[in-house]
């Protein structure tokens, strides 16, 4: 288990007192590079400390060899301890190696128990959602212990860079156990490794590590293809008559979100109370988005206000005081692959391509600027917007179009000069 490439043992001294010419005599213990002090309870007069030797000179009324035997003894405790240690296959680092010298029973804090005590103080505060998230990093986290380490269990003081790399190499070969499932991509294995630093700043708050292991480490995203449906797909959607009314209510609520740009969690939210009248005098939506707990104010288009009149007196939407039936996101997002088959469209369907429709199709490429619609979706910054909302090929084409018009404008106007 343990895995040491250099270790040392050393004495300072500590001279914080002007006061007094005495100083205090330290012990430091390094093991790959890692370095931790802790005091002796031993002190002499600064001017007698020689550093070279680690020892303290003789040759005054000072009681030097007193002070040096008991220095080789703590030396010679230390390196019995470091051999132990090697010689059980124990995790040596430099606070287990303490913690021994003291006599503290406490070898270290481990990193499934770090595991253990965060979901203890967040499953509670935290979303539901967001723990099914953190659920899963604990799972990668032990497979990745008994699979690679060949371990249950490591000492946080353990987790270092190369923890951290061999971790990520772990979730991007990592090969699906359930049918049907996919490989882990890029922006998911960063996911997994920010949920990880998470757990790590709460390890250094509770004190349970020393050193922070992702210096040195970034972690990089990269801009994904943002699945949205062009029109005539929308309206193929919203045109397509069902017999079944699990599958009018999915088409419904899915076009109801490409009209209002709401995520899931934010729909089976709304109630009533949400819908006000707007500054224009029309029906609005207020609410506040449940990931970001931002207020949006949304003006109701007529497609989403008579969907929401359709099932306004649902018994369903009725008994839970909301707009719409309770769904849960899985099933959800099931019958949309349902809905995508029938209507003959290959794009992999879920609730949040309605969100992105809303952004390029319904919004941007009608012309709302795009500070608008960052108002609407709910961001804080511009930017998060042009990664959801697009200028889509229709719109390009537009803008270029007046743009040759105008240089083709310009060019007939001049009587001279080269022609191109």
């Amino acid at each position: 288990m343990n895995n040491i490439s250099t270790f040392g043992v050393q004495f300072i001294i500590r001279h914080k007192s002007k006061q007094s010419e005495m100083a205090g005599i330290y012990l430091r213990i390094t093991v790959n590079k890692q370095k931790i002090e802790v005091s002796t309870k031993l002190r002499c007069p600064k001017a007698l400390w020689n550093q070279s030797k680690e020892k303290v000179m003789t040759g005054s009324e000072f009681n030097s060899k007193h002070i040096n035997h008991l220095l080789d003894n703590i030396r010679a405790r230390v390196l019995s301890i470091y051999q132990d240690l090697r010689i059980r296959e124990q995790l040596i680092t430099p606070l287990i190696i303490k913690n021994q010298f003291l006599g503290n029973k406490e070898s270290g804090h481990t990193l499934v128990k770090l595991l253990d005590i965060h979901y203890e103080n967040f499953s509670v505060s935290l979303d539901a959602h967001t723990m099914r998230h953190y659920k899963s990093t604990h799972r990668y986290l032990k497979a990745f212990l008994k699979e690679e380490k060949k371990v249950d269990d490591i000492y946080l003081q353990q987790v270092d860079y190369r923890f951290i790399r061999e971790y990520e190499t772990f979730l991007r070969s990592w090969q699906p156990l359930e049918k049907g499932q996919r490989k882990l991509a890029h922006n998911t294995v960063m996911k997994q490794l920010s949920r990880l630093r998470t757990l790590i700043n709460f390890a250094i708050k509770l004190d349970w590590i020393s050193h922070y292991p992702f210096k040195g480490y970034k972690l990089s995203y990269k801009q994904g293809d943002r699945k949205y449906l062009s029109l005539e797909e929308l309206n193929r959607i919203k045109d397509k008559t069902f017999f079944s009314e699990r599958m009018c209510f999915i088409r419904d609520i899915f076009v109801f979100s490409c009209y209002t740009g709401l995520a899931y969690s934010d729909v089976m939210l709304l109630t009533p109370d949400n819908i006000a009248r707007g500054i224009d005098g029309s029906n609005w939506l207020l609410t506040q988005r449940k990931k970001t707990e931002t207020s949006v104010r949304i003006p109701l288009l007529a497609k989403a206000e008579n969907i929401i009149n359709i099932y306004k007196d649902d018994p369903m939407a009725v008994s839970r005081n909301a707009l719409f039936p309770k769904i849960s996101n899985q099933k959800l997002n099931s019958y949309l692959k349902e809905i995508a088959d029938v209507c003959e469209i290959e794009k992999n369907l879920t609730f949040h391509v309605a969100r992105h429709t809303f952004a390029t199709t319904v919004t941007l490429a009608n012309g709302v600027p795009i500070e608008t619609v960052s108002k609407i979706l709910g961001h804080t910054k511009i930017a998060t917007t042009q990664i959801y909302a697009r200028v889509i090929e229709n719109k390009i084409s537009e803008d270029m179009n007046v743009l040759r018009q105008k240089l083709e404008g310009n060019k007939g106007n001049k009587k001279t000069g080269k022609s191109f």
